[in-house]
């Protein structure tokens, strides 16, 4: 059984499945030989000619390039590089629209041509069989040659996918599209320059045989190439016209009888197609050093005068081929195709610039293609699958598309579509079916871009996720690492460890806070050790009560230091206040009487306690007159109350002038307060039982503390009275109503002395507990007689004399200003007499 490439040697051929017949219209272009366009007044050259990603632009508005020179510069295999057609100067880079069936704009590189035509420098390999493959593929890709026969896939990594595996390397001439003969015109001028270019490739790739296949409707190009190849090995196979035998996969059919898989290239298959003006391309860049810069152009149609194959610069706006060959338009539908009638796409107008893959410019009549019909209902008829070339399904492809069902399109491998229209040319519906096929095919693209894009971002977050979990992690087994370090270093040296040492340090501070805080409880703890020793020995001695006089002197000490505390607060707020001189004065008064006070204070004997330990003071005779002072500093507080209001008689005199009643009730409002003052005070001494308590111990120093709580108590009464009854005020007063001033001031004397006869009349139950006194109680009851006795007599002498103020009332009537003055008199002598005679009285005890 003969091989593969002996069977092609031996001229077998095969076929694949559908294609089609179409009119040809090839004779009317071929008739003139190839001719160079004149260069346009304008290039628009498009940054991205070729599948895959536009270059990156190098060129700047305003400078001058050179024929050949790189506008842009490619960073991966599939960016390839546009060059300058002629020399010129960049006057614009902006969006212009392009060759495509969406005929949406590009970004594009406008040159406006200086008509000198200047090359740039050129590296020309002639001896390219001395360089490796890897620099030939650079040179090729440099010079940015991509397919020129339809998709403009780049070639040089077309020809880098196929090194060492490929075994048949294919050359693509059948042209089978109707109208365009760029590649017949192509191969009969320039047969030499294809097989050069075909050894280029031979000498990258080291096939085991190269085979051309050309249709049989090329006789002289057939016939060109033959003459060209004659010592070469190389197999010419002219193969039945039949479209679209021009296809890839249907030329590998046609010549080998085998397949490419779904979804794969033909170098898995071991091998590999180049199109002529491919070839072309790659002998101009490899052995002249020249850039892609120009292709041949098939212009035809009926509305040419003569449709004839021109040498085009890249970047040529289609109008000006059109003005240069004799172009008229169909009045009634002018029409301008890229391409040919089974794969072009109709223009969107005529500036459009030619690219790497414009092949032909149709412009046909009405007559000559009609123009497209309205589409009908699909009626099923199955023709479009028997003419598909693929073996697919284009009748469920076409419903898929229209309702935009992507994945059912991708099931049924739409993306092995050709897109050669074979199935819209028999369609009886004139259904447009390639065009379903490309816009759901450029959809499921952009979706797989955009899915890619997004797997892309993930991964790149996952990655940043990662890395700063190493760095984390890093970072903490530095910290780590260092700290042991540092403790070893400090173990060498004998030192500690510095975070144990900061720890110490801290509790040391705080210990010493608390020792600060307590540094007063040894005094009270010492205080409640003695408390708890004096209860233990009043148990052992058969007392019930124990002995708290240490407790209480602490106390008191307490309270002695919180008042001096409260006072020079009180000193300080008083000096900062901002006031008047009258009561900076008053303050002063009130700073220095407390000052007199607390000396007082400190000059009395300690025992005189607060009346909260009487009621244990059984043990202690002491404890008996803390009852006495306990109303004395009552006393004291009243009076003090009452002072601040005295100490103003200049403004009570002024508000009096103006209100005289108001004047006389606030004086009857502070007699009252002083009053309830004093009924606060004088309970607590007068309780029988804890007077029995206290007369225990000691009777005459009972009575003697009653009586002085007496005489002290009828004098704050006294200095309470004299407030409200200042001469100026009861003269203010009285000029009102006069029998109403003395009234009050004989009823607020007889509330008085109806108060201090009750106080009296308890004290004098110290002569029935004295019978109870273990120590004398008959001494003791005597001694409360006698105190009786001598206060009541200095209350009749002192109330004598503040009495006739209700004589002198009566002749007030005609003088009030007279009687008031006079009652005051009385009763300043009165306050005097009683004071000698209660000095006198303390003089004696």
């Amino acid at each position: 059984m003969l091989s593969l490439i002996e069977q092609i040697k031996s001229g077998a051929l095969w076929t694949f499945p559908g294609g089609v017949h179409p009119a040809e219209n090839k004779s009317q272009s071929v008739s003139n030989g190839l001719v160079h366009a004149a260069i346009a007044e304008e290039i628009v050259l498009p940054v991205k000619q070729h599948i895959g990603k536009p270059g990156n632009i190098t060129v700047e508005v305003g400078e001058q390039v050179l024929k050949g020179q790189s506008l842009t510069k490619y960073d991966t295999s599939f960016m390839l590089p546009v060059h300058a057609p002629t020399s010129g100067t960049v006057i614009a880079i902006e969006p212009r629209t392009t060759a495509h069936p969406s005929g949406l704009s590009e970004t594009c590189i406008v040159i406006k041509p200086d008509m000198a035509d200047n090359w740039c420098e050129r590296d020309a390999w002639q001896d390219y069989q001395q360089r490796t493959p890897e620099e030939l593929l650079e040179k090729i890709r440099q010079a940015g040659v991509s397919g020129m026969g339809g998709a403009g896939f780049p070639t040089a990594k077309k020809i880098q996918s196929g090194i060492a595996k490929t075994d048949i390397l294919i050359i693509n001439a059948a042209e089978c599209e109707p109208y365009i003969t760029a590649d017949d015109m192509l191969m009969r001028e320039h047969a030499d320059e294809i097989i050069q270019g075909i050894e280029v490739v031979e000498h990258i790739l080291k096939p085991q045989l190269t085979v051309i296949g050309i249709e049989d409707n090329k006789p002289e190009a057939v016939k060109a190439l033959q003459q060209a190849a004659k010592h070469k090995d190389i197999v010419i196979r002219v193969i039945p016209t039949k479209y679209p035998s021009g296809g890839e996969k249907q030329l590998i059919k046609i010549l080998t009888d085998k397949e490419v898989p779904n979804g794969g290239i033909p170098a898995d298959i071991g091998m590999l197609v180049q199109n002529v003006g491919s070839l072309y391309a790659i002998k101009r860049a490899v052995i002249d050093g020249e850039a892609l810069v120009e292709r041949v152009v098939t212009l035809t149609g009926d509305t040419f005068k003569q449709p004839r194959n021109v040498w085009a610069l890249l970047g040529t706006p289609v109008q000006s081929l059109l003005s240069e060959f004799g172009y008229q338009a169909d009045k009634k539908l002018p029409r301008l195709i890229m391409g040919g009638p089974m794969m072009g796409f109709t223009l969107p107008h005529a500036q459009v610039p030619i690219t790497k893959t414009s092949n032909c410019i149709l412009a046909p009549t009405r007559q000559e293609i009609s123009p497209q019909q309205y589409e009908m209902a699909c009626i099923r008829c199955g023709q479009c699958a028997e003419a598909c070339p693929a073996s697919l399904l284009p009748q469920q492809l076409f419903w898929h598309s229209k309702a935009e069902e992507l994945d059912k399109c991708e099931e049924l491998n739409i993306k092995d579509c050709i897109e050669c229209g074979a199935c819209a040319f028999v369609c009886p519906s004139e259904i447009p079916l390639v065009q379903y096929y490309r816009q759901a095919k450029a959809e499921i693209r952009t979706r797989k871009e955009e899915s890619e894009a997004a797997e892309r971002a993930k991964i790149r977050f996952e990655d940043k996720k990662a890395r700063l979990e190493r760095d984390k992690a890093a970072r903490e087994n530095r910290f780590k690492k260092a700290a042991d370090d540092r403790r070893k270093e400090m173990k060498s040296t004998g030192g500690d460890d510095a975070i144990a040492a900061a720890i110490a340090r801290v509790k040391a501070q705080k210990s010493d806070a608390k020792a600060e805080d307590n540094a007063v409880k040894p005094a009270v703890a010492a205080a409640i050790a003695k408390a708890k020793a004096k209860q233990a020995a009043a148990l052992e001695s058969g007392q019930t009560q124990p002995d708290n006089s240490e407790m209480a002197k602490l106390r008191e000490e307490r309270k002695r230091q919180a008042r001096e505390r409260k006072a020079e607060r009180d000193q300080q707020a008083g000096a900062e206040e901002p006031s008047t001189e009258g009561k900076k004065d008053a303050v002063a008064a009130a700073i220095a009487r407390a000052k007199v006070r607390k000396a007082e204070q400190q000059a009395k004997p300690q025992p005189e306690q607060p009346s909260e330990q009487s009621d244990a003071s059984e043990a202690d005779p002491k404890k008996a007159a803390i009852a006495a002072a306990i109303a004395r500093a009552k006393a004291r507080k009243a009076e003090q109350q009452a002072e601040p209001q005295s100490e103003q008689p200049s403004e009570q005199a002024d508000a009096s002038e103006v209100d005289p009643k108001k004047a006389a009730v606030a004086a009857a409002i502070a007699r009252a307060k002083a009053r309830k003052a004093e009924q606060q005070a004088e309970p607590q001494p007068e309780q029988p039982s804890e007077q029995s308590d206290a007369s225990e111990a000691d009777p005459k120093k009972a009575a003697v503390a009653a009586a002085i709580a007496r005489a002290k108590a009828r004098k704050a009464e006294q200095q309470a009275k004299s407030q409200p009854e200042q001469p100026s005020e009861q003269a203010d007063a009285s000029e009102a109503d006069p029998k109403k001033a003395a009234v009050a001031a004989a009823i607020a004397r007889a509330k008085a002395r109806k108060a201090e006869q009750q106080a009296e009349s308890q004290p004098e139950q110290p002569s029935e507990q004295a019978d109870s006194s273990e120590a004398d109680p008959k001494k003791a009851a005597v001694a409360a007689a006698v105190a009786r006795a001598k206060a009541r007599k200095a209350e009749q002498q002192a109330e004598s004399q503040p009495e006739q103020p209700s004589e002198q009332t009566d002749a007030s009537e005609v003088d009030p200003k007279k009687a008031a003055v006079a009652a005051a008199i009385a009763r300043a002598k009165a306050r005097k007499a009683e004071k000698e005679q209660q000095k006198q009285f303390e003089e004696k005890e």
